[in-house]
């Protein structure tokens, strides 16, 4: 008689990688005549844009630009001004060799160093390094034993839930949107936006995304360094073709500004367009279980049994959290007015907490204001936050596709001291990782012998805790007939017992 083996795939997860390169930042930006010149400079940002990760065998392309934003005071009068230059970067990344079916990609990065001084007054000079990171996770169809018959062979049978990529697609997308403006805008400071995804519909091979933009625009209407802010919704509605989706697909998007530009209408004053780019971040994935087999034995013959761990990842959370920190410190000059304040986030980190783990990350608010002297300064306070979900685990569990971005930042001043309360909210997907050990292989040569055929029944003192099936293979024996015997329910023992144990069936 032949043992007949039953085999199905099962979608794996494979090594988690993390892979870095430095960019080098060198440019020189040029004022244009319609601005001031330069008589100092304020602070210097560095933003990544990702715009293509690529993955072939062995290899990561990720394709973007940095965009350098320089903040300096005006040399004629206190206006604050700004500038702006994107820097394109092509770089490839090496990861080890493999057979895999599909990879998540995941990058961020930020500032190793920057150096900005003005050239002359009307020439910008930028220096620096940019830590580029790239975390690759790879998903792989990976085969496994589901049943096993003939040959008196008795298995352990458990589930094990995996998940299928559905779609992994980022997006460009523009919108456009008119917006009023109480006054005339001399010199726009800062343009920031917050996506928000109101709906997410999959329909015959198709996604429908519906949401906008809220976007704010902080200006200067006249000379000095006074602000202004106006806020507008930039709504948007993108088709995305997806053939095969199915439609008990969990499906997650986000809307992510990574630039915004303000036109003016021609003879409309006060009346502009706001014309947005966005990247759309589209997920799907499908919950699979597979029954497979644990452990096995065989009641006739002496069994050949290998084993192996297969990875599986399963969807934890779908995150949509509001972090609440705050940054405070000793202003330098405690007569300084404040201007305005502009927050940097850096990427999501895994820390252990009470219980497990919780996701947070390090953060910077950059608070700009008017000293004494009346020069424009960039005060500059670190601080941490923290989402309040904690997962069980470790961190090396877990894996997180998240989109953190500033909502508010509300800096104040009193005796010499400044504290800004800001909101961070963090959109995302959560991912854990668990790992299951299975059989391999399975080969039934030699029958067993009987050396007591007289006996027809074993005691056995089992602790509790044991399972039925670990001493039935210890005895070659069916569970079920131990089951029967013993009129037992459940395979695992909740107290010691003592056992029958049928040595002829």
């Amino acid at each position: 008689m032949e043992l007949k083996v039953f085999r199905d795939t099962l979608s794996t997860m494979g090594s988690l990688w993390e892979t870095k390169a430095e960019l080098p930042i060198e440019t020189e930006l040029l004022i244009p005549d319609y601005l001031p010149q330069v008589f100092k400079i304020v602070k210097c940002f560095v933003y990544p844009v990702t715009l293509q990760k690529q993955v072939t065998p062995g290899r990561l392309t990720v394709e973007g630009y940095l965009r350098c934003v320089v903040y300096y005071q005006a040399e004629d009068d206190q206006s604050l001004c700004q500038i702006e230059q994107k820097i394109p970067f092509t770089r490839a990344m090496d990861l080890p060799e493999g057979q895999h079916q599909g990879y998540s990609v995941t990058v961020s990065g930020e500032v190793e160093y920057l150096n900005c001084r003005a050239v002359n007054q009307r020439r910008v000079d930028v220096r620096g390094a940019y830590a580029l990171s790239a975390q690759v996770c790879a998903q792989s169809e990976q085969e496994v034993i589901t049943a096993l018959a003939d040959c008196g062979a008795e298995q352990k049978l458990i589930p094990v839930n995996g998940l299928r990529t559905v779609a992994n697609l980022d997006k460009l997308l523009t919108a456009e949107e008119e917006v009023a403006l109480p006054g005339q805008v001399q010199a726009v400071i800062d343009i920031s936006g917050v996506g928000q995804v109101d709906e997410v519909k999959v329909i015959t091979g198709k996604a429908v995304v519906k949401g906008r933009i809220q976007v704010a625009l902080t200006y200067r209407s006249q000379p000095g360094y006074q602000l202004e802010t106006v806020e507008q919704a930039v709504p948007f509605n993108q088709i995305i073709d997806l053939a095969g989706a199915p439609e008990d697909a969990v499906a997650f998007a986000e809307a992510e500004m990574i630039g915004c530009t303000l036109t003016a209408a021609a003879g409309q004053e006060g009346a502009a367009t706001l014309t947005v780019t966005a990247m759309l971040h589209l997920r799907m994935v499908r919950q699979v279980e597979c029954y497979v087999v644990a452990d096995a034995f065989s009641t006739q013959y002496s069994a050949d049994v290998t084993y192996k761990t297969v990875a599986a990842e399963q969807l934890a959370e779908t995150l949509n959290r509001t972090a609440e920190a705050a940054a405070s410190g000793t202003l330098p000059d405690e007569n300084a007015q404040i201007i305005g304040c502009l927050v940097t986030l850096h990427p999501l980190e895994w820390a252990a907490a009470e219980g497990g783990v919780s996701l947070g990350g390090r953060a910077c608010a950059h608070v700009l204001c008017m000293n004494s002297l009346g020069e424009i300064e960039c005060y500059d306070r670190s601080f941490d936050y923290q989402l309040p979900d904690v997962w069980p685990g470790a961190a090396d569990q877990y894996r997180a596709e998240c989109w953190p971005v500033v909502t508010s930042a509300q800096p104040a001043a009193a005796g010499g001291e400044v504290t800004v309360r800001v909101s961070i909210r963090v959109r995302g997907l959560v991912f854990r990782r668990t790992k299951e050990t299975v059989v391999d292989s399975i080969a039934c040569e030699t029958a067993l012998e009987n050396a007591e055929p007289d006996v027809a029944l074993r005691i056995c003192y089992a602790q509790g805790g044991e399972n039925i099936f670990d001493i039935a293979k210890h005895y070659h024996v069916p569970p079920a007939a131990m089951m029967k015997l013993n009129h037992l329910e459940d395979l695992q023992l909740t107290a010691p017992a003592r056992l029958l144990v049928p040595m002829t069936v």
